[in-house]
């Protein structure tokens, strides 16, 4: 009965639907080289970062020619090449620190996009909104490539400095063709 119904407050990051897909960890046993990236290039350096992980040999620059940086398909397609793509995950707005303890719990591959100031409403005249991050969560392992390792750069998920952060975005690395990948 339809009266009855009432919409859900919460959803899983990676809501399970019992179809039949995949459920991973798909990427558990992957191992990152942390990369530090050069200037504002934190999603090239991210996504070279992960295709090298698969035994590639890519470079930031490799990444800025077929992506753009505001065009989260465009990441997903430049991982094809790797075996890789991109599933969009449920999130909000919130503060990655509401997220983490469920992301390191799926012990998996997932790329965490956040705002570096607290988010306006309307964008600048330029069209920016504001600045923007990406940092790698792998297990339970941050890789952030605008900070060198020892710096924070590399650190348990739960010690990352920046949790405070708003969440703009959050994607699980899944296989090439699992049925969620955008």
């Amino acid at each position: 009965m339809m009266s009855s119904w009432k919409p859900n407050p919460t959803a899983p990051l990676w809501y399970q639907d019992g179809g039949g897909e995949p459920t991973g960890p798909f990427l558990h046993g992957l191992e990152l080289q942390h990369t530090k990236q050069v200037g504002p290039s934190c999603v090239a350096t991210t996504l070279s970062m992960v295709a090298n992980a698969t035994g590639a040999q890519t470079t930031p620059e490799d990444f800025k020619a077929v992506t753009n940086s505001q065009a989260p398909h465009t990441w997903s397609e430049a991982l094809k090449d790797y075996g890789l793509q991109l599933a969009y995950c449920n999130n909000d707005v919130r503060r990655l620190e509401y997220f983490v303890d469920e992301l390191v719990a799926y012990d998996d591959l997932f790329f965490l996009c956040f705002y570096s100031e607290d988010p306006p409403s309307d964008p600048k005249t330029s069209g920016k909104l504001c600045t923007a991050h990406i940092i790698t969560l792998h297990r339970d392992t941050v890789y952030d490539t605008a900070k060198f390792p020892s710096s924070g750069g590399v650190c348990k998920a739960h010690d990352y400095s920046r949790l405070e952060r708003q969440t703009k975005r959050i994607f699980r690395v899944v296989p090439l063709y699992h049925p969620r990948c955008i």
